[in-house]
C-alpha cells in the first residue's frame, strides 16, 4: 500500500509518500505500526484516507490501497 503524508506530516515522516509492504489489516494496525515508526505522529491530530475516501478505525486494508494522512485544515 502507498501512504502519503501532507502538511506538518511530511516533515515528520521526511518524506511525502512511501511504499508499505506489511500486512496490515485495518487502518488501526497500520496507524499503530506507522506510530512505531513515527513516534511523534501519536501527538498529531490527523484524519486518514483510503481510496480518498474518509476512513474509520476498523476500515480493512487490502495491498493495492492509497492512503492519506491528511492533518486539520485552516484558512481565512
Amino acid at each position: 500500500m502507498r501512504v502519503y503524508y501532507f502538511a506538518g506530516l511530511k516533515d515528520i515522516s521526511g518524506t511525502a509518500e512511501e511504499q508499505i509492504e506489511k500486512d496490515l489489516g485495518t487502518v488501526e494496525e497500520l496507524l499503530q505500526w506507522l506510530h512505531s515508526k513515527y513516534p511523534v505522529l501519536q501527538d498529531k491530530s490527523y484524519m486518514v484516507a483510503v481510496n480518498e475516501q474518509y476512513a474509520s478505525m476498523d476500515t480493512c486494508l487490502r495491498a493495492e490501497d492509497v492512503i492519506a494522512l491528511i492533518p486539520p485544515v485552516s484558512g481565512g
